[in-house]
């Protein structure tokens, strides 16, 4: 059973969780490890998926609605032995035999989440309670994306797992921040009810390739304004700073904590601190040094500052980032590149 939480007591269960199924214990049937992954098909669900499908003995369900997905994701595990994808929307009952969850499901990025924040929370809240009840009903273990937005516009700094939030419960975005507190409070629950096993990641940002070029994220924005000879859009005033994640350093982080032995909630991101301005000219100087870089309006509820502290993934998962953003903003770049048709100039 899991060990204490981050946040409070130590939790006790009532009961321990069902087992999958019968064959786990044969002697004679080495079974695979039958792994679902919601949201699969989005940009960092596809590559834990590309990760888990790595080992051969893991078998990977995504399912996906394909509201910010894209099935071009997962295009060379289609048609893989090993490998199923279903159209299906996590609002809506599942029924399949798993032995681990990976709850991805949730768009993120606030142009896809304002669009529709009916749908956001009820993805979180409804969605959260259907694959809570999947994983009682068949004894998996689960783990949720939470997200560094449920410590709102933070008012301590770094931001650690004991911080309990400045969250604007009515805001624009309070579909998403309030969404993923709720998804949190639901999984310990299930957990001191039930004996669910469960995993909690607060992921902070994250960057590569696959990110929807138009999805309003900061780096993805840059990137796209700079291939595209656009200038650098910063929101005033420029000073307010975020921690960029590499998506290979984030799936690392997801993969160890879903094998380790902690419920979380641990902070998985990367300390390195920026301010807009600061990413801007990086973006300039690696990829287009006669882009402008001029100021808009910002966004209501935007947060000044966000900065994991990942002292608990250090030391409970062994665990940091490796990849620099100087280093990683190439390697996105080039996607990109692909995916908007064009070329380096010599």
């Amino acid at each position: 059973m899991a060990k204490n939480s981050a946040n409070g007591d130590h939790q006790t269960t009532t009961k321990p969780p069902p087992t999958p199924s019968p064959l786990r214990f044969s002697k004679f049937f080495q079974p695979n490890m039958r792994i679902l992954v919601t949201g699969g098909a989005g940009f960092i669900g596809s590559h834990l998926v590309d990760k888990l499908m790595e080992n051969e003995k893991n078998e990977v369900i995504v399912v996906d609605n394909f509201f910010t997905g894209s099935k071009d994701n997962l295009k060379k595990w289609i048609g893989h032995p090993r490998f199923e994808l279903k159209r299906h929307d996590v609002t809506e009952p599942l029924l399949v035999e798993v032995d681990q969850i990976y709850h991805l499901a949730c768009p993120a990025s606030p142009i896809f989440y304002k669009y529709n924040p009916v749908k956001t929370i009820k993805t979180n809240v409804i969605g959260t309670l259907n694959m809570l009840g999947l994983a009682k009903r068949v004894g998996a273990r689960i783990l949720l994306t939470s997200t560094s937005e449920v410590y709102g516009d933070p008012l301590v700094h770094p931001q650690t797992e004991e911080y309990w939030g400045n969250v604007n419960p009515i805001g624009v975005r309070s579909c998403y921040d309030e969404g993923k507190r709720v998804a949190e409070t639901l999984m310990f629950d299930y957990h001191r009810q039930h004996g669910i096993e469960i995993r909690i990641a607060r992921i902070f940002n994250t960057y590569g390739p696959r990110m929807n070029i138009d999805d309003g994220r900061v780096v993805s924005n840059f990137i796209a304004q700079a291939l595209r000879d656009e200038p650098l859009t910063v929101q005033a005033p420029g000073t307010q700073t975020r921690s960029f994640c590499y998506v290979s350093d984030m799936v690392n982080g997801l993969i160890r904590l879903m094998e380790g032995e902690n419920t979380g909630p641990i902070n998985i991101g990367n300390p390195g601190e920026f301010t807009m301005i600061e990413l801007a000219e990086l973006v300039k100087e690696l990829i287009n040094p006669k882009v402008e870089i001029k100021s808009v309006e910002n966004t209501p509820d935007d947060p000044r500052q966000r900065k994991p502290d990942i002292t608990k993934a250090k030391e409970l998962l062994g665990w940091e980032p490796k990849v620099k953003l100087r280093d990683g903003l190439p390697l996105m770049e080039e996607d990109f590149r692909l995916r908007l048709g064009v070329s380096k100039k010599i």
